[in-house]
């Protein structure tokens, strides 16, 4: 697992650090210093999260989605 210092994030302003504020993603948003490089765990689809939503065990917002509908 990649480790990530949440501290470190100089980009993550005011709090805002969700892709989608007041949205349904809880993916962080990609920086400079938190790229989106990593596969979603559940699909493998390459590039869906970044450091902070592995560091939190996420999983891509389609495979989150599917899951809260029950598939």
């Amino acid at each position: 697992m990649p480790e990530f210092d949440f501290d470190q994030d100089e980009e993550a302003v005011n709090d805002i650090e969700f892709q989608d504020p007041g949205g349904e993603s809880a993916l962080r948003r990609s920086t400079k210093y938190n790229p989106r490089i990593f596969p979603c765990p559940t699909c493998g689809r390459e590039n869906m999260l970044t450091a902070k939503d592995v560091a939190l065990h996420y999983q891509c917002d389609y495979c989150a989605k599917e899951e809260e509908a029950g598939y």
